[in-house]
C-alpha cells in the first residue's frame, strides 16, 4: 500500500513519568487530583474524547507502571480507544521515545500531550489531528502573549538581571499541547537530535532542528499547564464550571 493510500490512524502519547516538584512534595504531578480525579485521567480522557485518536499510550514512572494501569482501570474511559501503559525513562525525551516505541505498526500520526494539561478541549485536539492529516508534518497549538516579554542576562536567584532585548510581541506565541506530528518525522527527530540534561521539553523544537517547518494552530485558554498551586486552583474552577454547565 502506498503512503498516499494508507489509512490515517492517530495515537496520543502522554509522558507522565515526572514528579512535578513545583507542585510540592507528594505524589507525581500527573497523579494529583483535580475535582477528585487524578489529572492523568483527565488528560487521557481529553485525548480519548477525540474520535480521531485510536490509541493512547501513557508513559508511567518506571516503578509505577502497575499502579498507573490500576488507576486507569478504575476510571471510565471511552471503550473505542485502546489504552496502553509503558515504563518511562530518566528524561522526558526518553519517555516520549518509549511511548513511540510502543505504538502499533499501523499508526501514521501521533500527538504528544502533557499530563499536566488536563483540560484541553476536544475541538483543539481535533484541529491538530486535521492539520497533520492535511499534510503538515508538525503542528502546535499556541496563544498570543498578553504580556510584553524581555530577554535578560540570567543572574543569581533574587538579583537584578539586565535586559538585553525586547522581542516583538506580535511575533511570539505561548505553545501548548497536544503537539501533532507525522509519526515518521517525529521518529526521525528523536533519532537525529540528541539533547543533554533533561532532554527535549518541546518535541516540535526537535523537529525544527531537522529543518522541518512547524505550523501553529489556535490553542485554547483552558489548555493551560498545571504546574504551581495557583494553577491547580484555576483548574478546579474551570472544571467546576464545566460540570455545572456541560455535564462534564
Amino acid at each position: 500500500m502506498s503512503d498516499e493510500s494508507r489509512p490515517h490512524r492517530t495515537a496520543a502519547v502522554i509522558p507522565a513519568a515526572g514528579r512535578g516538584v513545583r507542585l510540592g512534595p507528594g505524589a507525581p504531578k500527573a497523579l494529583r487530583t483535580l475535582g477528585g480525579t487524578p489529572m492523568l485521567i483527565h488528560a487521557v480522557r481529553a485525548m480519548a474524547r477525540s474520535r480521531a485518536v485510536a490509541v493512547v499510550v501513557v508513559v508511567a514512572p518506571s516503578d509505577g507502571t502497575a499502579e498507573v494501569r490500576r488507576l486507569l482501570d478504575e476510571h471510565a474511559l471511552p471503550e473505542r480507544t485502546e489504552i496502553l501503559v509503558v515504563p518511562g525513562g530518566e528524561t522526558r525525551q526518553e519517555s516520549v521515545r518509549a511511548g513511540l516505541d510502543a505504538l502499533p505498526a499501523d499508526i501514521t500520526a501521533v500527538l504528544i500531550h502533557d499530563a499536566a494539561r488536563p483540560l484541553v478541549p476536544v475541538d483543539t485536539v481535533d484541529s491538530i489531528v486535521e492539520a497533520v492529516r492535511d499534510g503538515a508534518p508538525a503542528v502546535v497549538p499556541a496563544l498570543p502573549l498578553a504580556d510584553t516579554v524581555k530577554e535578560v542576562e540570567p543572574g543569581r536567584p533574587g538579583e537584578p538581571e539586565p535586559v538585553v532585548a525586547t522581542p516583538v510581541r506580535a511575533r511570539l506565541r505561548a505553545v501548548q499541547t497536544p503537539q501533532g506530528f507525522d509519526l515518521a518525522t517525529l521518529r526521525l527527530a528523536h533519532e537525529k537530535v540528541a539533547l543533554d540534561g533533561e532532554g527535549a521539553t518541546d518535541d516540535a523544537g526537535m523537529v525544527e532542528q531537522l529543518g522541518v517547518t512547524v505550523v501553529v494552530v489556535p490553542g485554547h485558554e483552558e489548555a493551560f499547564k498545571v504546574t504551581r498551586p495557583l494553577d491547580l486552583v484555576l483548574a478546579e474552577a474551570v472544571l467546576a464550571r464545566r460540570r455545572a454547565t456541560d455535564a462534564y
